[in-house]
């Protein structure tokens, strides 16, 4: 009896043994593979292409800093698309496809959000401005304020409704003595969207135009068809054919804030709040958008 038992217990022995080396073969192919995915996430994204709708004034350095993001991710964007934040909306609402939105505007960014364009969970602030006064090249005019532009003596040159630079313009300009532009509701100033209203009865009347881009705007100052401008200060980086002469006080409009978010129908949503982190908080990325004027929210 004492033979068989240690035979039994032979036998039991050499199938725990077996039995133990499975386990370790199993284990180690589990940890094989956790370590194949682990190094296959943390490897560049050469399939993932984002597509982006971004306030004109944002080109130049937005170009600058998606290419370190493609040498550094491996993450590609398709043609970017530069208009005024309206006109983005616009888009959006006619069926275009974009991963992520950034506006020049809160306001722009609101009305996104509203008709469900993108995912107001992902939206933050990204980027400040300042509201400028520009005049052509070779313009003698130098230390211009807004109340010289309410002298009439001037002709100037804004962005239209769906510019949020000239939002913040006509916002500045109800606030002149005598004011210079007439908004729909009588609102002035910050409290004042700037888009709807009027020159008309103002010493502007007849003395504006209006550009549909900030790059039209600045154009028209270059071009010496207006005499003085008023856009960001970062288009006087951006665009370099005009000279900042004065500041619209930031007391006399909205906070300019760029807003940033995910596309509601983004089919690369962690990937495109992935890029938007990386813009915020990169320091390569953060050197770019300064060298182009911008100043982080």
């Amino acid at each position: 009896m004492k033979s068989v038992f240690r035979k039994v217990g032979a036998v039991a022995a050499s199938m725990a043994v077996v039995a133990a080396m499975a386990l370790t073969g199993c284990s180690s192919g589990a940890s094989s593979s956790s370590s194949e995915a682990s190094s296959s996430s943390a490897a560049p994204q050469s399939d993932v292409q984002l597509q982006i709708f971004a306030a004109n004034s944002l080109s130049k350095a937005m170009e600058e800093v998606q290419a370190i993001y493609t040498e550094q991710t491996g993450v590609t964007f398709a043609d970017t698309q530069y208009e005024a934040s309206g006109t983005l909306n616009e888009m959006l609402g006619g069926g275009a496809y974009a991963d992520a939105l950034i506006t020049a505007s809160k306001a722009t960014m609101d009305t996104a959000v509203e008709s469900g364009y993108v995912d107001d969970a992902t939206r933050f602030d990204m980027f400040t401005n300042d509201l400028v006064i520009v005049s052509g090249l070779d313009s003698q005019l130098e230390d211009v304020t807004l109340e010289d532009i309410a002298s009439g003596n001037y002709t100037l040159a804004v962005g239209d409704a769906n510019v949020p630079a000239g939002n913040y313009a006509k916002q500045s300009l109800t606030t002149t003595t005598p004011p210079c532009w007439i908004s729909a509701d009588g609102t002035v100033g910050k409290d004042c969207a700037g888009k709807d209203g009027t020159f008309d009865g103002t010493p502007l009347q007849g003395k504006v135009t209006e550009g549909s881009s900030v790059g039209n705007v600045c154009n028209y100052a270059n071009s010496g068809d207006v005499d003085l401008a008023m856009v960001y200060s970062s288009d006087v980086y951006r665009f370099g054919n005009v000279k900042q002469v004065g500041v619209a006080p930031n007391d006399t409009h909205k906070q300019i804030v760029y807003p940033a978010a995910v596309c509601a129908d983004s089919e690369h949503a962690e990937a495109t709040k992935e890029f938007l982190d990386w813009c915020f908080t990169n320091e390569d990325a953060i050197k770019i958008w300064q060298e182009w004027g911008f100043e982080l929210a």
